[in-house]
Formats: C-alpha cells, sequence, structure tokens
C-alpha cells in the first residue's frame, strides 16, 4: 500500500466518521422544514467553499478550471449531475433524520457500498479477488433479508444508496481537484437553493428566529463541506470497492446513534442482517491485504 492510498484511506475514515455523528446534528434542527434546511445547507456550504478559495490564494486556479469544466461537455455534465444527486441525498437524508428514520437511512449507507464495489467492477473494471467477491453476496444476503424483513419497499434506503453510490463513481472519473470540484458543485444548485428561500414567507436572507438554530443552519454549510472535501479527497487515492467497504463504518455510527441515542426500534431481523454484513467487512479487509501483501511481494522479487 503507498502512501497516497494510505492518505486516502485516512481521509475517508474522518469522512465516514463525520457523516456517521451527523444525525445528532440535523436532530437540533428538527423544527425547520426538511426543505428549508436543504436550502441554508446548500447555500452556506457556497459560502464556506468561496472563502476557503480566497484564504488558500486559490481563486484564480478556481476561475481556470471552472472555465476548463464549461468548456468539456462531458465534465460539466457530470458534476452538474454529481450536485443534483448529492442534493437529493442531502435532502432524503435530513427527512430521514428528522423523521425518526435514522435506522432506515443506515440500512441505505449499508447498501450503498454494494452498489459502489458493483459499479466499481462493471464501470471501472475494478478487479476483485474471490474473498472480495464472496464478501459481496455475503453483505448483498444481509441486504436482502433485512429490507424483506421491513414488509415494505424502504424508498428511504434506496434513494439513500443510489444516490450516493453514483456520486462516488462521478467524483472517481472527473479529475478536478476536490476543493474546487465541491465549490462548483454548490455554484450549480446554489441558484435553487436561494430561489428558494425567496419564496418563503420570512424572506431569503432571514434565518430563524432563534439565534441557536440561526447559527446551526450557518453551520451547516461547514458541516458539509468538510466530510465531502474529505471523501473527495479520498476518492481519488484509492479503490472504488475500498471506498465502498470503508462506508461501512458510517451507517455503524448510524445505527448505534439511531437505536440508542434517538431509542428507534432494533429488532431481531437487525441483528442477524448486520452480523451477515460484518462477515463479509471482515472477509473483504482479510482479503484485501492478502492481495496486497502479494503484490508487495512481487514488487520485492
Amino acid at each position: 500500500m503507498g502512501n497516497q492510498e494510505k492518505l486516502g484511506i485516512i481521509y475517508m475514515v474522518l469522512a465516514y466518521l463525520l457523516w456517521g455523528v451527523m444525525p445528532i446534528y440535523w436532530k437540533f434542527l428538527e423544527t425547520v422544514p426538511s426543505g428549508e434546511i436543504l436550502a441554508h445547507r446548500i447555500v452556506w456550504s457556497f459560502v464556506f467553499m468561496i472563502a476557503i478559495i480566497f484564504l488558500t490564494r486559490n481563486w484564480g486556479k478556481f476561475i481556470t478550471e471552472s472555465a476548463s469544466i464549461i468548456k468539456d461537455k462531458g465534465k460539466f455534465f457530470r458534476i452538474l449531475l454529481a450536485s443534483l444527486l448529492i442534493s437529493l441525498n442531502w435532502l432524503t437524508f435530513i427527512w430521514a433524520v428528522n423523521t425518526d428514520h435514522v435506522v432506515e437511512a443506515s440500512l441505505g449507507y449499508y447498501i450503498n457500498p454494494l452498489i459502489s464495489i458493483f459499479l466499481g467492477m462493471i464501470v471501472l473494471k475494478e478487479s476483485l479477488s474471490r474473498g472480495q467477491i464472496a464478501s459481496f453476496f455475503l453483505a448483498g444476503t444481509g441486504v436482502l433479508y433485512l429490507t424483506v424483513s421491513y414488509g415494505v419497499f424502504p424508498w428511504i434506503s434506496f434513494v439513500l444508496a443510489l444516490s450516493f453510490a453514483f456520486y462516488g463513481l462521478l467524483k472517481k472519473t472527473v479529475q478536478v481537484p476536490a476543493m474546487f470540484g465541491l465549490a462548483i458543485e454548490t455554484v450549480f444548485v446554489t441558484p435553487i437553493a436561494l430561489l428558494y428561500l425567496w419564496t418563503l414567507p420570512n424572506g431569503s436572507f432571514q434565518l430563524a428566529g432563534e439565534v441557536n438554530i440561526s447559527l446551526l443552519l450557518i453551520g451547516a454549510g461547514i458541516m458539509t463541506a468538510v466530510p465531502l472535501l474529505l471523501f473527495g479527497s479520498g476518492a481519488k487515492r484509492i479503490p472504488l470497492s475500498m471506498t465502498g467497504i470503508l462506508q461501512f463504518m458510517n451507517p455503524t455510527i448510524m445505527l448505534f446513534i439511531g437505536v440508542f441515542v434517538f431509542r428507534e426500534p432494533f429488532t431481531q431481523e437487525h441483528l442477524i442482517a448486520f452480523l451477515f454484513i460484518w462477515a463479509a467487512l471482515v472477509i473483504f479487509m482479510t482479503s484485501h491485504h492478502k492481495q496486497t501483501a502479494k503484490v508487495r511481494h512481487t514488487e520485492k522479487i
């Protein structure tokens, strides 16, 4: 494992830790409509990213990168699609947290790595060992069991899983620095967010009446941008399949918060499914370690 891959893993772990505890943050805003939270999240993410670009004296590079993206239709539409997918993901997740569906949201982020692994194999032609393929089917069995046990189609889980998996794929295939990529994504959707806020009774630039709520809405930009910057930097340094498997951290933390902090139900069916998933994680990581050790040995020879 090279230094870049190690750095990528560190970035990913930090991103998933922050995403894992994020339900607690959104729960403080449960009195604010989900659409309004999303709009503020987009606007303040844009403000935060522009501030970072100015403070790091990268404005010239940002303008140059933006101009090159406008000229490259393929890259332009991929980033536009990424911005729409991540906005859909944000809205669904905020609504899930504030309507007491954190456990179902955690299921979505358990399904997501499986989709990421599948996309890595099909789209990016990433190779997997037999052990890693076995872990894919084992985790899939756990997810399928949990899905069936719901008795109804868990649409929240699948919207979260699909939107973020394809977002990760687009971030992997678009060669744009993480800082600029996120800033450009917010540029695309900020006008829509401002227009939505403008149509609200309190006007576009008025925040909620309570000071703490207002500060939380502004802070949503930082809470959004930091893990996405870490994710964007990490995604370019490690295989998409590893990105998927590391993401099991996120729903596990989320699950514990849903069950032990928000007191959402956790059934025997949940336990059985999660045992399948964690067994798959152990098999995948063991297989990856052996594969890496074999490559190192070959390189030495």
